[in-house]
């Protein structure tokens, strides 16, 4: 197929959550179809709720600065599908993306017809196998993967790593992973190994105790990161810089934006000297990582901030980086989310700190609709528009010192990133 044919077969798979099998049974009949790839590359494997995705891209971004030939594996995308597949920073060209979807898609058919598959691989489970074959026949060094859905049971989990990070567990997809921390905990726990090192961001005490327990069950060593020292810390809405002691020192300058990402350079850090690299090449990778649609600022006047916070812990850190350094500016808060997430609690978060919100939907079939977020306030200044493009016709008023926030989804935001240039550029 070619890539356009290979990302409508593989959207008509259904959205990567609600049709999600949970389990590793398919995957591994699979990775054995393709001569088992996996185990032609070093992995860095990633669990977390939050801030995995940015501390996947700082790891990945050091590796590189080392001189490492790198692979990086993350989700969901925002434009294209073929960002979830990156080699050496790079995502992989459409052409490469589509021989990669050939390859595990004939695989998977040949065991269907063999009756060894009941149906296809879903959405998830195929782009996680063509990443393996990616990094394979690119002869990665070692590729940095992030785990879409829990860890335990995540189509990643059949790696054999040379390192796990845990990033900061809290609520979502309760549903898929249980309605308790330590429940969920427990899942995302499920990528350690036995002998395989451990670095674990600071966590809730409920989480904190499920993943020292299943680290002592199998026997993988842990380095927390409470036991390393974050000193002259300086933030300013542009990322942040501190020093980082422990074993060793080092002098971070974080390009990403919000406090939360403070821990999570710190746990990159960390990692990183699990795997040995020089001090350099930390600091120096983790200064050049970037993670677009997550507190990214796409216009200067007004301001425009693009962050994907879609559940209440990413709620969290947007509201703690809107107090910090935007109490006293006016702020427009562009809402938009999908029918599942915790609308009240997200709500409940981050409306108080808008002077004026604008509820719309992304392009999604699963967006809650603009008017039922509205109907969730008491707010006489709030106002649903249809689409993106309604909504930010409604900002136009802006003025230079004005503020505008949309958030909600990373459909909304990478809508927004698509959008936003060609309005920009059209202003007079």
């Amino acid at each position: 197929m070619n890539y356009p044919d290979s990302v409508h077969f593989l959207y008509s798979l259904g959205n990567e959550i609600k049709t999600a099998k949970l389990g590793l049974d398919r995957v591994e009949l699979l990775l054995d179809a393709l001569g088992r790839p996996q185990e032609r590359t070093r992995f860095v494997h990633v669990a977390g709720t939050n801030g995995k995705g940015s501390t996947c891209a700082m790891i990945e971004a050091a590796l590189r600065a080392s001189g490492r030939h790198t692979g990086l594996f993350t989700s969901p995308h925002l434009a294209e599908p073929t960002e979830r597949i990156r080699i050496d920073g790079a995502p992989v060209s459409a052409a490469a993306f589509a021989a990669y979807f050939d390859r595990v898609h004939a695989a998977v058919e040949h065991l269907v017809a063999a009756g060894a598959l009941e149906a296809h691989t879903t959405y998830f489970e195929t782009v996680t196998a063509m990443a393996f074959v990616a990094f394979a026949e690119a002869r990665c060094e070692t590729a940095v993967l992030e785990v879409g859905l829990g860890g335990r049971l995540d189509a990643t989990n059949v790696v054999q790593p040379v390192l796990c990070v845990i990033t900061p567990v809290d609520f979502d997809h309760e549903a898929w992973l249980g309605r308790s921390l330590e429940a969920i905990a427990g899942e995302k726990a499920g990528i350690l190994k036995s002998g395989v090192p451990a670095v674990i961001a600071r966590q809730r005490a409920e989480a904190a105790g499920v993943i020292r327990q299943r680290a002592i069950e199998v026997g993988a060593p842990l380095t927390h990161l409470e036991d390393w020292t974050i000193e002259a810390l300086e933030l300013t809405a542009r990322g942040s810089r501190f020093r980082l002691r422990g074993e060793r020192e080092f002098t971070i300058e974080c390009p990403l934006a919000g406090e939360h990402q403070v821990e999570n350079a710190a746990t990159a850090a960390v990692a990183l000297t699990r795997l040995s690299l020089a001090t350099p090449a930390i600091e120096g990778g983790i200064a050049a990582a970037r993670w677009p649609g997550r507190l990214e600022r796409v216009s200067e006047h007004p301001e425009i901030v693009l962050d994907g916070a879609h559940n209440p812990a990413g709620a969290r850190a947007l509201a703690a980086y809107i107090d910090r350094f935007y109490a006293n500016r006016n702020v427009t808060l562009i809402f938009g989310a999908m029918r599942d997430k915790a609308l009240d609690e997200i709500g409940g978060i981050l409306f108080p700190r808008a002077r004026r919100l604008i509820f719309t939907a992304p392009n999604q079939p699963r967006a809650a609709a603009p008017d039922a977020i509205l109907r969730l306030v008491d707010r006489p200044d709030a106002r649903a528009a249809a689409t993106l493009a309604a909504a930010l016709a409604l900002v136009r008023d802006a003025a230079p010192d004005d503020v505008v926030f949309i958030t909600g989804s990373l459909f909304l935001v990478a809508e927004a990133r698509a959008l936003l240039p060609v309005i920009i550029e059209a202003k007079p």
